[in-house]
């Protein structure tokens, strides 16, 4: 695994298209709603902006990469090849998600410190993370799915789309206008219940771990369906 980890790092790096989405576009983005922060508190709060970052490195800095990756590993045989070695399937979908799982969350690490460092610090630091894992997990179930219905690299900027802006919605949407109303349907939409977590972890509100329920019924939904629709070989 940590072969097949080491050599996707690398590739991750000569590879412009994933190394625009995974590192350059989470960061930029990141660092806009930083700069902004007064404006965008005042939309939601300070646990709205942690939130947005959170979901935005995780939708385009995990998910987007790791459909990328996949897709395109399947489309130049790579993943084919790699199956008739001794590596089990699961260690060489871990090595080749390992670097992006890896990157992602190191950015969100770093970004979120600059963030409590310019505009407060968290009021549950342990309660945050955890919230981080549990949304990363879910991307990555999410990617492992959206890869089963991808054909190529290219026709991942499309497949990657509906799920990538659909979560950074329901992430603002939850940030700005809270769970008082409509609260069941925003903590089943994908991100929103980490969203809330987020958003009450930041600000000191008295966080409730159930709220990791529904991000962790989405990852078992989301590895389901990837057991049902992921290929090894290319889709025609």
């Amino acid at each position: 695994m940590l072969a097949i980890a080491r050599s996707e790092l690398i590739q991750i790096f000569r590879n412009r298209l994933v190394l625009v989405t995974s590192l350059i576009m989470p960061v930029v983005v990141s660092a806009f709603f930083i700069y902004r922060r007064d404006a965008f508190a005042t939309l939601g709060s300070l646990g709205y902006i942690a939130a947005i970052i959170m979901v935005t490195v995780g939708a385009f800095g995990l998910y987007t990469s790791a459909v990328t990756t996949l897709a395109s590993r399947r489309q130049n045989l790579f993943l084919k090849r790699l199956r008739s070695t001794a590596a089990g399937d699961g260690s060489i979908l871990a090595g080749l998600l390992l670097p992006v799982t890896v990157l992602a969350l190191v950015q969100i690490t770093a970004i979120l410190t600059v963030f409590g460092v310019v505009g407060g610090e968290p009021g549950n630091l342990a309660v945050l993370a955890v919230a981080v894992l549990a949304t990363m997990a879910m991307m990555v179930g999410l990617a492992l799915a959206t890869a089963g219905v991808t054909t190529s690299p290219e026709h991942a900027q499309v497949t990657t789309l509906p799920v990538s802006l659909g979560v950074i919605a329901v992430a603002s949407w939850v940030g700005i206008s809270g769970t008082e109303n409509l609260t069941l349907l925003k903590r089943l939409l994908p991100g929103g219940a980490a969203t809330e977590l987020v958003v009450d972890t930041w600000n000191g509100a008295g966080p409730s771990l159930v709220l990791l329920a529904p991000t962790l019924a989405w990852v078992v939904v989301a590895v389901s369906l990837a057991a049902r629709l992921f290929r090894w070989e290319p889709r025609r």
